[in-house]
């Protein structure tokens, strides 16, 4: 939901460069290597993904029962998981039920999650330098959902200026949350990183199936808000 500096091979947020700062301050944006496929269901070369067929749970784990690496593969992904108990649907449900930022030394900064996917107002303020992590709470239910991931695109003055796909991984279906820490992220920071920013943020699936879309709006100041 910020961005980063990191060093050569890691995922990088925004951050400045001699070249950059030369251009009125711009900022540079990395994309994170653990993207595959862009927001539209196509691979690096621009090519549609074709996804197979859908099953139902007990399907999934009713085919190639006599591969016994794949049979335990499947057992071990389901873990206690009740396949009888599940239905038959073959689409899966992912409910996110909390964000957070999680920041050392400071209480977490819980963020409400509104149904129309758009806080009112700014959501939040990160201190410039700071270093944080996003902490994802969700349900999976129906069926198994492959390869989730958080996707966060960032503007400043109608100039995207970070972007990254985080693949959180493939989930089965259980009562139990799971949760998910992001790696660590830092904020930029100096005069051209201290503003207001917009952004939206998505958790989708291999099918490019959207469980949750959020647009909004956060500041980088000097230093935390009272308030959070």
């Amino acid at each position: 939901m910020g961005g980063e500096d990191k060093n050569e091979g890691e995922k990088s947020g925004f951050e400045e460069s001699g070249d950059e700062r030369e251009n009125q301050g711009s900022m540079k944006r990395v994309e994170s290597e653990s993207s595959l496929y862009d927001d539209d269901g196509e691979d690096a070369e621009g090519n549609k993904i074709e996804l197979g067929p859908q099953c139902t749970l007990k399907e999934q784990f009713e085919k190639d029962k006599d591969d016994e690496s794949l049979r335990k593969w499947k057992e071990q992904l389901l873990g206690n998981v009740d396949i009888n108990n599940v239905g038959e649907s073959l689409e899966p449900d992912v409910k996110i039920l909390s964000l957070s930022i999680v920041s050392p030394g400071r209480s977490d900064i819980i963020l409400p999650i509104p149904e129309s996917g758009k806080p009112e107002g700014r959501w939040f303020t990160l201190k410039e330098g700071c270093h944080y992590n996003l902490k994802f709470s969700f349900q999976v239910s129906h069926n198994i959902v492959a390869g989730l991931k958080y996707t966060n695109n960032v503007w400043k003055t109608g100039v995207r200026v970070y972007n990254i796909k985080e693949m959180l991984g493939t989930f089965s279906p259980q009562l139990e949350p799971y949760t998910y820490l992001t790696p660590e992220e830092t904020t930029p920071s100096g005069y051209f990183a201290r503003g207001s920013y917009s952004a939206k943020s998505r958790f989708v699936d291999d099918d490019n199936k959207c469980y949750l879309e959020i647009n909004y709006s956060f500041d980088i100041r000097k230093d935390w808000a009272t308030a959070e």
